[in-house]
Formats: structure tokens, C-alpha cells, sequence
């Protein structure tokens, strides 16, 4: 008789975070302002078990050209200070504080999602495992189909496994969530969707780390979830 095959799937996780000492100047659930890459250098290294880069890049503004730039929402999403080509940079920093196994949730615009993002964390341990499609609810640019998409891509620190590790599995890869475009949050993302994530990686109580955390959606995400949110913004 065949032995009955191991399911790769489990609804605990046997990921423990130690303890986290922060660095002078910081605090839990704060909104910080301060560099991110060195935020993420005072953090020790396999420290954290999850969290999240919004990087802001002008793939769309720059090589798409919509002409946007000088009007509304544009104008602000034009005038705030550009990481693309720090974007790897962040990643390996991320990678470096994630504990085995952890989880960065990337997310991307439909623009990145068909370019070879891949050479953002070549250099690293980190393996695309999922994608979850963010369905906005409204529909904006694009020169063919109208842009209403994002994209997060789940990045995973070796080794690389869903057992033991991904403990919610009715978590469908495509989302609808609408999230109000208040002032000031340029380019919001969905709190239900970003709670969901966290809860299924994480304990109760354990730090999300958000570097570029611009509306910081992810704090309420933590609130949401009952996890402990850990992050900054340049612009405060």
C-alpha cells in the first residue's frame, strides 16, 4: 500500500519572530520620517517575517507619456522623489531583515508586471511564488485597454515553502477592493487586501516593515490584522 502523500499545505506556521529591539529613534506604529534605505540598515538582519515596498518609479509618467504630469493627480504623483533605480537596493535590504522564509509583498503596475522586474532582486534569495491582482473598481489610462489593475507580486527569502509558513488559503488572486483617493495619498492601496496578506504570514503581534510606506496603508493594515507595523516615509 502507498503511504497517503504529505499535503504542502497547512493552516499554522511554525515561523517564530525573536524578539525586537528597535534602534534609537524608533517606534511601533509610528509614522516615520526618514530615509528608507538607511531604516532598513539599523534593523537587524533575519529579524522580521514580512513587508511591503510601493516603490515609486515614473515607468508610466516617463515612457508611456500620458501628459498628465501638469494637471490633478499627476502633478503630485510627478512631484514625488523617484527610487527606481534604488528599487534593487531596497529589495536586498529587505531581503537581508526578512527572516527564512519571509515574505516581501512587491507591488507593481501593469507597466513593471511585463518588464523584466526580475533584475530587481536577482541578487538575492528571494523567488516569486504568487501574484494577486488588484481590481480598483474604476478605470484609468492606457492607450489600448484602460488601466484598473495593480499587481502584488509575493516574493518569498529561501527556502522557499507554503507549509508551515502560509497558514489562510481562501485568499482569491484576484481582489476587488475601491479605496477612497483622499488628499494627500497619491496612490493609495487597499487596507482589506493588505490585512489579508499580513494575517496569513504573521502572528499576532509580529512586526510588518514598510520602508516606503507613503499613505501608510500598511499601518492600518497592521491595525486591521493586529500586527505591529514598523515603517517610514521620506515625506513623513
Amino acid at each position: 500500500m502507498n503511504p497517503k502523500p504529505q499535503s504542502v499545505f497547512s493552516s499554522e506556521r511554525d515561523v517564530v519572530q525573536p524578539p525586537l529591539a528597535l534602534p534609537a529613534g524608533f517606534s511601533f506604529d509610528a509614522r516615520l520620517k526618514m530615509d528608507g534605505l538607511a531604516f532598513l540598515a539599523a534593523l537587524p538582519a533575519a529579524s522580521v517575517p514580512a513587508a511591503f515596498l510601493d516603490p515609486q518609479y515614473r515607468g508610466v509618467l516617463d515612457r508611456l507619456a500620458y501628459g498628465n504630469e501638469g494637471e490633478g493627480r499627476g502633478t503630485a504623483r510627478a512631484g514625488l522623489m523617484q527610487m527606481t533605480a534604488e528599487i534593487p537596493r531596497f529589495v536586498a535590504a529587505i531581503e537581508r531583515i526578512l527572516l527564512p522564509s519571509g515574505h516581501l509583498f512587491l507591488w507593481l503596475d501593469k507597466f513593471h508586471l511585463c518588464s523584466d522586474f526580475r533584475d530587481w532582486f536577482a541578487a538575492t534569495s528571494l523567488a516569486a511564488v504568487d501574484l494577486v491582482t488588484w481590481d480598483k473598481g474604476r478605470m484609468g489610462m492606457g492607450y489600448r485597454t484602460r488601466r484598473q489593475s495593480e499587481y502584488v507580486v509575493v516574493l518569498q527569502k529561501a527556502p522557499c515553502r507554503a507549509k508551515g509558513v502560509w497558514q489562510a488559503h481562501d485568499i482569491p488572486d484576484v481582489w476587488p477592493e475601491t479605496v477612497a483617493r483622499g488628499k494627500g495619498s497619491v496612490h493609495p492601496k487597499p487596507v482589506g487586501l493588505q490585512a489579508r496578506l499580513i494575517a496569513a504570514v504573521t502572528h499576532p503581534g509580529d512586526v510588518v516593515v514598510d520602508p516606503a510606506a507613503g499613505s501608510f496603508s500598511v499601518l492600518a493594515a497592521c491595525r486591521k490584522a493586529g500586527r505591529t507595523f514598523l515603517g517610514c516615509d521620506i515625506a513623513g
